[in-house]
């Protein structure tokens, strides 16, 4: 293990020791939300806001944190959340976290923004997910149905809460966009930051040419340096539920929908047929303000019926899994932390992530009271 991953330990370590490598643009990218960062803040305070109850002296030798979900058994009840331009961050980042995902057998869901062709990721993760930015156009939306279910892929989780771009004010003020836009600024900070340049970039570059953005349709998107990227993100706005109906007539696998967040929306979820819903504030990347999953994860169970309810956002902890998963949630995943250990090691580092996070599980499971995780509920956690 290198001496970077060995001062790694826990999630929140990995973005200080990917902080020495990555630019400044780069590093903002990952880390900040929209405008006030409100969201981002809140997704973590809102964890502080529940104390455990725990049991003792109930014996719990040989723990249990598998679970089972939409019929794959997976060894941790966490994943890792779709993120962006991942390629960007680290050398191939896509493919780093999907075989260390498939190694631990949790599941990896793949951004349809990423850089990395959705089969070529498919062949080293057969068991992951592919997360889609739907446009409210049938003929789009048909073909790029028909590729992902060519490949192979299991279940689609189409993301509801990008209807426009968001105002990242960070990024503008790193001078990153994309497309990408050569600055004056963004060549000192690579200037100055020569392990990004040539362990990502120039190696991006010249293993692979310039990076496209391979799967928010059914063919090739453009490279992260062209105009047009705008025209194809168009038509967001105009994606309804009629839309996800469509989508659930035309796909016989599983369908999830990301970017839940009100009760309404939980319900006509169920009534369009989804199999599960993720409870998302895009990781405070959207709508400044929007209220933290966690603080609305009991409301939304309670309505959901046997609909998974799943979540993100804020997840940096073994204990903020099991308060999630205290409160009902089926499932949690997790996203900016392990970009920032793919970024720092790649598969190395993704690994380290992932065992650091099962660790946590199952020492908080023990000093809980709990032998299976099946067995938490809401008597193990009271608001403070």
């Amino acid at each position: 293990m290198s001496r970077r991953l060995e001062r790694c330990f826990s999630l929140d370590d990995f973005e200080s020791e990917a902080l020495r490598l990555l630019p400044r643009f780069i590093h903002g990218f990952i880390s900040g939300g929209c405008e006030t960062e409100a969201g981002v803040r809140d997704n973590r305070a809102a964890f502080a806001e529940y104390a455990f109850v725990p049991r003792a002296l109930v014996g719990v030798p040989n723990r249990i944190q598998r679970v089972t979900r939409f019929g794959h058994e997976y060894a941790a009840p966490f994943g890792i959340a779709p993120m962006g331009a991942a390629a960007l961050c680290g050398y191939r980042a896509d493919i780093a976290m999907a075989r260390a995902a498939e190694a631990a057998r949790i599941p990896m869901i793949l951004s349809a923004s990423s850089l990395i062709a959705l089969e070529e990721v498919r062949r080293e993760n057969p068991t992951g997910w592919y997360q889609a930015y739907i446009p409210g156009d049938a003929a789009r939306i048909e073909p790029l149905l028909e590729r992902v279910r060519a490949v192979g892929y299991e279940t689609i989780v189409v993301t509801a809460d990008v209807p426009v771009d968001a105002n990242r004010e960070n990024n503008l003020r790193n001078d990153f966009r994309l497309p990408v836009v050569v600055t004056p600024r963004i060549i000192r900070d690579c200037a100055l930051h020569p392990n990004w340049v040539f362990g990502t970039l120039l190696r991006t570059l010249s293993r692979h040419g310039v990076p496209h953005f391979e799967n928010m349709d059914a063919v090739r998107g453009p490279p992260v340096f062209s105009k047009n990227l705008r025209r194809d993100a168009a038509k967001r706005d105009e994606l309804s539920w009629e839309h996800i109906a469509l989508i659930r007539r035309r796909w016989s696998g599983k369908l999830i929908v990301k970017g839940i967040l009100s009760r309404e929306d939980a319900r006509l979820a169920r009534e369009t047929g989804v199999d599960g819903i993720i409870l998302s504030n895009h990781g405070g990347r959207q709508l400044d303000g929007a209220i933290a999953p966690f603080r609305v994860l009991p409301e939304i169970v309670a309505d959901s019926g046997d609909m998974p309810v799943m979540m993100d956002s804020g997840i940096r902890r073994g204990t903020d899994i099991l308060k999630a998963l205290a409160l009902g949630a089926r499932f949690v995943f997790i996203g900016r932390p392990v970009l920032f250990a793919a970024a720092l090691a790649g598969e190395a580092g993704v690994s380290r992530a992932i065992t650091l996070m099962k660790a946590e599980v199952d020492r908080d499971l023990a000093l809980l009271g709990l032998r299976d995780i099946a067995r938490i509920g809401p008597d193990y956690v009271r608001r403070i």
